[in-house]
C-alpha cells in the first residue's frame, strides 16, 4: 500500500481496553463463597424444598471423585432416599444425529404443559485423551431450560461402562427427592451405555430416523429387545413418506421377538420435534405402559431388580476404585506393567499376583 494513511480492512484497529477498577473486594467475596460449601444437612433441606441450586450443588458433590466429598455424598443420598422412588424414569437413546436433544425438549415441554415436573439427566461424552466434556445439552434445549418446571443436568460420562455417568443412579434419587415426577435419562447412543441405562429406568424409548439404511437391521437383537417404544423421529416434510415406511418395517421386526416379562407389546410410532406431530401420542403410549405394569405388578418387581443390580454394581465400582487407589498396589502395578510389556510375565499371571498382593494388604 503506497499511502500509509489509507484505511484498509487489514489494518489492526485499537480495541476496548479492560477497566482498571476491578474490585478486589468482589473477588475476595466470590472466592469466599466458593470455599464456603453448604453442609449436607443444608443441601438436603434445600432439595426437599425444591431448590434447584441445592440440587445442583448436591449432584456435584455426589459426582465428585474427591475422597473428601465421599462422606457428604453418602449423607446426602441417605437423607434423600426416603423421599425418592415416586417418579417415572424414562430412558431415551438413539444414534448421534437422530435428534435426541430436540425430541427431549419438545417432549419435556409437552409434559410440563400437563403439569409435570421434568428432570433431564443428559450423559455427555468425555474425551478419552483430555477427559473433558462439552456439556452442551442445556444449549441445545434452550426453551426447556427456561421452564420453571424443568431441570436439565448434563454430566460427563467419564470412563465408566458405555459412557453412563458414574453417579447417574444417585442423581435420580436426588431429583426425585426434589419433587420431579418424571426423570428422563438421555444416553450417548454409542453402544453399551444403553444396557446400563436400561437397568435404571422404567421405560426405554428408542429414537430412529428413516433413510439411514437401518430399517431392515431392526431384526437384530440387543437394543431392539430392550426398547418399549420405537419412535421414528424427523417425520416431516420430504421425510414423512420414508418415516411411514420405516414404521412398517420396524413393526414387522418387533413381532419376531419373544414376549416381554412386563406383558407389554412394544410399538412403533412417528413424530416430528419441529411440528410437534406425534409428541402427545408418544406420552399417551408411555402412560398406557405404566397403567399396565402398575396393574400387573411388574413395576414394583422391576424396581426391586434395579436395586439389586445397583448393589452389585456399586460393590464392583468400590472394589475397583480401592484397588487402583491403594499406594502399595499402584507401585507394584507400574513394575508389573514393565514385566508384561517385555514378555517376562504374562498378563494373567501379573493380574493374579497383583490381586493376591491386594487381598494380602487388606488382611
Amino acid at each position: 500500500m503506497n499511502n500509509p494513511d489509507q484505511i484498509s480492512n487489514l489494518n489492526e484497529r485499537e480495541g476496548v481496553s479492560m477497566p482498571n477498577n476491578v474490585s478486589r473486594e468482589a473477588i475476595s467475596h466470590t472466592i469466599a463463597l466458593r470455599k464456603n460449601q453448604p453442609s449436607s444437612h443444608d443441601l438436603i433441606e434445600g432439595i426437599l424444598l425444591g431448590n434447584k441450586t441445592a440440587l445442583s450443588r448436591a449432584i456435584t458433590i455426589v459426582e465428585s471423585t474427591n475422597p473428601n466429598h465421599f462422606e457428604n455424598a453418602n449423607n446426602i443420598i441417605a437423607g434423600c432416599l426416603a423421599h425418592s422412588g415416586k417418579s417415572l424414569r424414562i430412558g431415551i437413546t438413539g444414534v448421534p444425529g437422530v435428534g435426541k436433544s430436540t425430541f427431549i425438549e419438545a417432549f419435556g415441554k409437552h409434559l410440563t404443559s400437563l403439569g409435570k415436573k421434568v428432570a433431564v439427566l443428559a450423559i455427555d461424552p468425555s474425551s478419552s485423551q483430555s477427559y473433558g466434556s462439552i456439556l452442551g445439552d442445556k444449549t441445545r434445549m434452550e426453551e426447556l431450560v427456561k421452564d420453571e418446571n424443568a431441570y436439565i443436568r448434563p454430566s460427563a460420562s467419564g470412563d465408566t461402562l458405555g459412557g453412563v455417568a458414574r453417579k447417574t443412579r444417585e442423581a435420580i434419587i436426588l431429583c426425585e427427592a426434589c419433587g420431579f415426577d418424571t426423570i428422563i435419562i438421555e444416553t450417548l447412543g454409542v453402544g453399551q451405555s444403553e444396557t446400563a441405562v436400561h437397568s435404571m429406568v422404567d421405560f426405554f424409548l428408542l429414537l430412529k430416523i428413516s433413510g439411514a439404511g437401518d430399517e431392515l437391521q431392526g431384526i437384530k437383537r440387543g437394543i431392539m429387545e430392550m426398547a418399549d417404544l420405537i419412535v421414528i423421529n424427523k417425520a416431516d416434510g420430504d421425510n414423512l413418506k420414508r418415516a411411514r415406511l420405516a414404521k412398517t418395517e420396524f413393526n414387522r421386526a418387533l413381532h419376531l421377538f419373544p414376549e416381554k416379562a412386563s406383558g407389554w407389546q412394544p410399538t412403533v410410532t412417528t413424530c416430528s420435534s419441529i411440528t410437534q406431530e406425534g409428541i402427545a401420542e408418544t406420552w399417551i403410549t408411555i402412560n398406557d405402559y405404566f397403567l399396565l405394569v402398575n396393574y400387573n405388578g411388574y413395576f414394583n418387581a422391576r424396581r426391586s431388580e434395579q436395586n439389586n443390580y445397583w448393589l452389585t454394581e456399586t460393590i464392583n465400582e468400590k472394589l475397583k476404585s480401592n484397588f487402583y487407589s491403594n499406594k502399595d498396589i499402584a507401585e507394584l502395578l507400574e513394575l508389573t506393567k514393565k514385566a508384561v510389556e517385555t514378555g517376562e510375565l504374562s498378563p494373567f499371571a501379573a493380574a493374579t499376583m497383583l490381586l493376591e498382593k491386594y487381598f494380602g494388604v487388606l488382611k
